[in-house]
C-alpha cells in the first residue's frame, strides 16, 4: 500500500463531488425509480446504476421491561416473512421524519410513545440505492385508542406482533435468525445504547444532513 492510500483525516463520512456528465431515468416504478448516471471519477467516465429511493424510518419501541416490539411481515423480493420494527417510507412530501415514525408506530403496531430519541442512522445499500434510514428509539409506549390503524393491503394487512427481550433479540440477530436491516441495526444499537446508560441517544429533532444531501442531489423520486 502506498502512502497515498493511507487516510490521515477524520474518520467520518463526508460529502464528495465528482463531475456529473449525464443522467438517464431508466425506469419509473410505483414506489422508486432506477437511474443511470455517467460520472467522471479520477478522470475516468463511468456509468453507475442505482435505485432512487424515498428514504425511510423505523421505530425500536421498548416497554418498561426492555422488550422490543417486532412485527412479522412478508417481503416478496426475498420470499420470506421477516421480523422487523415498525417502519415506513418517507413518501409524504414535507412531513417531518419524526412524525412519519410516530404515525407508523400507530398504523403498524397500534402504539404511542411518550419519549422519542434518534437511535441510529445508516445507508441501507449505498452502492446501489439512495435510501437513507433513520431509526428512532421510542419508550413509554402505550396502546393507541382503538389499536392498530389498518391502512395497508396485501402483506401489510396482517402484521402479527411480538415483544422480545432486548438481550434475546440481540442473540437472535447474532445467530442470523433476524436479518431485516432495520431490525439488525436497531436492535444492536439499542442494546449498545443501553449498555452505556443511554448516553449515545440523540434528540428526536436532530438534523439529518445525509438526507438533506441526498434530496439536494435529486436522489428521491419526484412522482
Amino acid at each position: 500500500m502506498s502512502d497515498a492510500e493511507l487516510w490521515t483525516g477524520d474518520v467520518a463520512d463526508s460529502d464528495t463531488d465528482y463531475p456529473l456528465l449525464s443522467r438517464t431515468e431508466v425506469f419509473q416504478g410505483h414506489v422508486w425509480d432506477v437511474r443511470t448516471d455517467r460520472v467522471e471519477i479520477a478522470g475516468t467516465p463511468v456509468d453507475r446504476d442505482y435505485v432512487v429511493h424515498t428514504g425511510a424510518v423505523g421505530v425500536i419501541a421498548l416497554d418498561h421491561d426492555d422488550r422490543v416490539l417486532l412485527v412479522r411481515q412478508y417481503r416478496h423480493p426475498v420470499g420470506r416473512s421477516l421480523f422487523e420494527p415498525p417502519a415506513g417510507l418517507l413518501d409524504v412530501a414535507g412531513e417531518d421524519p419524526l412524525l412519519t415514525a410516530q404515525r407508523e408506530l400507530v398504523e403498524e403496531a397500534g402504539y404511542h410513545a411518550d419519549t422519542w430519541h434518534v437511535l441510529v442512522d445508516y445507508l441501507t445499500s449505498p452502492g446501489g440505492s439512495t435510501e437513507v434510514f433513520r431509526t428512532y428509539l421510542a419508550r413509554g409506549v402505550h396502546r393507541a385508542v382503538g389499536g392498530r390503524t389498518f391502512t395497508g393491503e396485501a402483506e401489510e394487512r396482517d402484521l402479527p406482533q411480538v415483544w422480545v427481550d432486548l438481550d434475546q433479540a440481540r442473540a437472535l440477530v447474532l445467530a442470523g435468525k433476524i436479518q431485516n436491516p432495520a431490525a439488525v441495526a436497531g436492535i444492536l444499537a439499542a442494546w449498545s445504547a443501553r449498555a452505556t446508560g443511554w448516553n449515545t441517544l440523540r434528540p428526536a429533532d436532530t438534523a439529518w444532513p445525509t438526507r438533506d444531501r441526498v434530496i439536494a442531489r435529486g436522489g428521491v423520486p419526484t412522482s
